[in-house]
């Protein structure tokens, strides 16, 4: 048969059902309400039946790339070393690591008995959980926190078996292996134990939101509905989180939004003891806390926008007057975390978009004497690692750049001598073949916006003819940091190049670049990326530039697409948050009433009218759009599915073009996708086919692919 001859696949057309969003601002028709079901069991016969149409569609369009797919599966799991472990991290008299076996989509958690400087040899190892075992009968399985109780005896841990972070608690009692029946459904994934070995603390999950709900207390051994409520936080915006102090004195209940913090505390060694107010909240300020030495070591940004040090006696936390400072804020350093160690304070910082990390002694001391962590890069990240038990005198931290592969160390905390402990393998990777540079784009209205790039030195040549695949995500003040991007060497070794542009919303240049890409300064995030792309394209980094976003980074992807969209010759939005005004008006939607700070409360009109001007979804034209291919998960409890749909839907109803408008809906996933390590390469295959196949001839893309070493 002459494949001419072949009708070419047709897309679903949505049914149009106006429904009226009210808003006293005025109200906006929206004819795709339809796809929503809010239903946290199923979703309606039609709803999944169009779903359904959409994936075959994305199947049918791809077909002529499903070889290449395949082919790319192939190279990205032959880059993964499958009987691989984890670097050992010590807590509380054991070692611990996760290991993978051939095959295997999970891992198992592993322990063994030793000292602050190894495993006991003579002790025997011990599973502590085994994923594939708990996954074997679930089509989605994600392991939430995980945490052994102080008498080493007794593990609890939460689990998600559908996608939408819908967690249950489970107890085990590690020397017999036994499972007790006391599962409690509908909680987050946080939880501690308390001094005791007996009692735990969790939060029940707001069955609406499926944001924070009630802190509540549970004793080993008794039922569920006998639990007490400890805490329950009235200001639905703000998260609560649970842990216990580096000292191990003290139960912590954080309460944190994006504009404040507050700290309530009860003695580990008194589970039922009433909370205490040990870090009242103010407005406008952020300040943690960790308690180590009967003392306090504060990071605040309480006169220092980028954060500044201090420490406070056991009884002055609670009073800002009281506080000394250790180290002042930087307009030119952010102060981002702190690790304390019986021995010394070690702070994560980042200074030009690099990330380093400082050795201190602690204030009085006169030992350590300070200093950096070296690196061996001029572009880098250092972030701080595991790091579980203070009595460690060594630093685990884990080092990252474009051309590196994730590599852990220790650094002695006495003397600074680093020891690399693992560079985790990416089978067939020669360094040698590779190269990365820090550039520095200008934005429309002055500013210099950083973009990491790499690329290989015998496919890749600048000369503005290339392609190169830029991703950027900029919101919640979340860095983009730069690593050797493991799947992408598929397309880095066909000759494209691989940049992530540093746009405002990120916090790489410090607090200021956040604040500068959010709210009323929302656009200059959407700038930046456009910006960047022509900078990149004048200065012949690139010919065809393929942009790719997920989340936030989606609502980057959508609003490009509509603002600039002839500047891409391909665009891939991951999960994308696309329908900002009308989630922003709808509190009952998780995490809306939280983020009104990073968007906007569209019940005013002002920022109603912003985010207006640019949600993607409120800004469809009837225009030409470049190639798109939307991927989105039917029980994501971040971005609902039902606005990558109606995205979707609307946009293949009003662009005037011919090119490709994909959607691959995953009907047994969320936000993050497939949760097996293998399973989501697929994934990736599909947009990194699509992007290459409208980059170039499939059979001159795959001659390129045979001649990797």
């Amino acid at each position: 048969m002459n494949p001419r001859s072949t009708p070419a696949p047709q897309p679903p057309i949505a049914a149009t059902v106006p429904h009226v969003v009210n808003c006293a601002h005025g109200d906006r028709i929206d004819e795709y309400h339809w796809l929503r079901d809010d239903d946290p069991q199923s979703k309606r016969a039609d709803i999944l039946d169009y779903l359904r149409a959409e994936n075959a569609y994305c199947d049918a369009m791809l077909a002529p790339t499903a070889a290449l797919q395949d082919e790319l599966v192939r190279e990205m799991r032959a880059r993964i070393k499958e009987d691989d472990a984890s670097v050992p991290v010590y807590d509380n008299g054991y070692w611990y690591w996760q290991r993978y076996d051939t095959g295997a989509e999970y891992p198992v958690h592993v322990r063994q008995r030793g000292g602050l400087d190894a495993p006991d040899p003579q002790a025997a190892e011990e599973v502590v959980l085994d994923e594939n075992a708990m996954a074997a009968d679930h089509a989605f399985f994600e392991l939430g926190d995980w945490q052994v109780s102080p008498d080493n005896d007794w593990l609890a841990w939460t689990e998600d078996t559908v996608g939408r972070r819908i967690s249950t608690l489970r107890i085990k009692h590690l020397p017999t292996g036994q499972v007790l029946n006391e599962s409690i459904p509908g909680v987050l994934e946080q939880l501690v134990w308390a001094g005791d070995s007996r009692t735990l603390f969790y939060i029940r999950q707001d069955p609406q939101t499926l944001q924070s709900g009630p802190v509540y207390r549970h004793a080993r051994g008794t039922h569920p509905n006998l639990d007490v409520m400890v805490y329950d936080e009235p200001d639905k915006t703000l998260f609560t989180s649970i842990g216990h102090t580096a000292s191990r004195r003290f139960i912590t209940l954080w309460l944190t939004g994006f504009e404040t913090t507050e700290l309530r505390t009860l003695p580990m060694d008194q589970p039922a003891a009433a909370l205490s107010l040990a870090l009242p909240r103010r407005d406008g300020v952020r300040s943690y806390a960790d308690h180590l030495h009967g003392r306090w070591v504060i990071r605040s940004n309480d006169g220092a926008r980028n954060f500044r040090l201090l420490t406070a006696a056991e009884d002055a936390l609670a009073d800002a007057a009281r506080w000394t400072e250790v180290i002042a804020g930087r307009d030119d350093a952010t102060l981002e975390d702190v690790a304390l160690f019986d021995s010394a304070l070690v702070v994560q910082e980042r200074v030009a978009a690099n990330v380093q990390l400082r050795v201190l002694p602690w204030p009085g001391s006169a030992a350590p004497a300070p200093f950096t962590v070296a690196a061996d890069e001029p572009a880098f990240v250092m972030t701080l690692g595991t790091n579980l038990d203070p009595a460690l005198p060594r630093l685990r931290y884990v080092y990252d750049s474009m051309v590196t592969p994730t590599s852990e160390y220790d650094v002695d905390l006495a003397g600074g001598a680093r020891a690399l402990l693992k560079t985790r393998p990416v089978l067939g990777y020669d360094r040698a073949l590779y190269d990365s540079a820090r550039l520095w784009a200008p934005a429309r209205d002055g500013q210099r916006v950083p973009v990491s790039i790499m690329w290989r030195k015998d496919r890749y040549t600048r000369g503005g003819s290339a392609p190169l695949y830029l991703q950027g995500y900029g919101a919640y003040g979340y860095s983009y940091d730069p690593a050797l991007p493991q799947n992408a060497l598929c397309l880095i070794d066909r000759g494209f190049a691989f940049a992530i542009a540093h746009v405002r919303g990120g916090a790489e240049l410090g607090e200021g670049w956040y604040d500068a890409g959010k709210l009323e300064h929302k656009q200059n995030t959407f700038n930046d990326f456009v910006d960047v792309t022509r900078h990149l394209k004048s200065e012949r980094w690139a010919g065809k530039v393929f942009a790719s976003g997920g989340s936030a980074g989606g609502l980057l992807m959508g609003a490009i697409a509509n603002q600039a969209g002839d500047e891409y010759a391909g665009i891939s939005l991951w999960v994308p948050f696309v329908d900002v005004v009308t989630t922003m008006l709808d509190d009952s939607i998780p995490l809306t009433a939280n983020e009104w700070t990073q968007w906007g409360d569209p019940r005013e009109k002002a920022a109603y009218e912003r985010m207006l001007a640019y949600s993607p979804y409120d800004n469809i034209e009837r225009k030409a759009y470049p190639p798109m291919l939307v991927h989105a998960g039917l029980w994501d409890s971040q971005v609902q599915y039902f606005e990558p749909a109606k995205y979707v839907a609307r946009l293949r109803a009003r662009k005037t073009d011919a090119n490709p408008l994909l959607i691959h809906m995953d009907l047994e996933a969320g936000h993050g996708g497939k949760s097996g390590r293998f399973e989501r390469l697929r994934d990736k295959a599909r947009e990194f086919a699509f992007f290459v196949d409208l980059a170039a001839p499939r059979t001159q893309l795959r001659a390129t692919a045979t001649q990797r070493p």
